[in-house]
């Protein structure tokens, strides 16, 4: 049994979260995601007015007239949940930890999916593959997700994304709405991206503190890599410092727009020191734009 100030927080979580879907996302969640995916369904004969690039040119060639391939509507989408719980992700410098911030983002896309009918399901990953929970529907499987996102102890302190992507491909065998949560301080992404982009459809969704961008002016500072554990100790009030930790978190942020747009994924920046449905209003409508 959940202690009572745990299974508040859940419940607060739980209100918050589907009062926002309801109110402001619900609409532009299924405007961009449902109906997006097609299904094989059979070969029929070509027939005018069907469109010349749904022909079928192996059968046609065998049959020597001309076939089309059909396709149907999927009318249910499977989203998948994978959540970064590495050292950094217990980093948190304003109103919450990065952690606290994304257990939101997954208690928004879950309750999006349940509102719309849609499977979802959570894969936690950090080096290793900590918990998987299959897709799922109704109420009481998104408040499983939504527990496990904010109260779940990882083992793993690094992280490894190439290798929860590779074990979403071996466990989902249909195409699924990928949602990547993570701040993405971690290298040579770019590759198991695309891979994955190619069977789903992903969406990468950063999370950032304020204090990763840029140092406040406070004296000589330990500062301890939540990941490593390697501490370095550092003059804050050096200006210069300052500013060169500022601009080597530009290019960093920078390096991972550019990644994300390589591989055409579509990518949603949330700060934990600023409001984030604004974020996501501001994607999907992005997205539905270019439907």
């Amino acid at each position: 049994m959940l202690p009572k100030d745990i299974t508040k927080k859940i419940r607060r979580t739980e209100i918050t979260t589907s009062r926002l879907v309801t109110d402001m996302l619900s609409g532009d969640y299924e405007s961009v995601f449902k109906g997006r995916g097609m299904e094989f369904d059979e070969v029929r004969e070509y027939q005018p007015g069907d469109e010349i690039r749904t022909i079928d040119w192996n059968v046609t060639a065998r049959m020597g007239r001309p076939f089309i391939k059909k396709y149907i509507e999927e009318r249910q989408l499977t989203v998948m949940l994978l959540l970064d719980l590495s050292g950094s992700s217990y980093f948190g410098t304003s109103k919450m930890l990065k952690r606290e911030l994304a257990a939101e983002v997954c208690a928004i896309l879950a309750f999006a999916a349940v509102h719309s009918k849609d499977r979802v399901g959570l894969l936690i990953f950090t080096d290793k593959i900590e918990k998987f929970i299959p897709p799922g529907k109704g109420l009481q499987h998104v408040s499983r997700i939504i527990r496990e996102a904010l109260y779940f102890k990882p083992e793993g302190r690094g992280t490894d994304l190439a290798g929860a992507l590779r074990f979403l491909d071996s466990v989902i065998s249909r195409r699924a709405v990928t949602f990547v949560i993570s701040d993405f301080l971690t290298k040579d992404f770019k590759k198991p991206l695309a891979i994955a982009n190619k069977k789903h459809d992903c969406v990468a969704i950063t999370i950032t503190d304020p204090r990763e961008s840029e140092l406040s002016d406070a004296g000589l500072v330990e500062l301890t890599d939540a990941e490593t554990g390697s501490t370095v100790l550092v003059d804050t009030s050096n200006y210069k410092l300052r500013e060169k930790y500022a601009a080597n978190a530009k290019r960093l942020s920078v390096e991972r727009i550019k990644t994300f747009n390589a591989v055409n994924i579509d990518h949603i920046d949330v700060h934990t020191d600023k409001p984030y449905i604004a974020e996501f209003v501001k994607f999907f409508k992005a997205r539905r734009r270019r439907i």
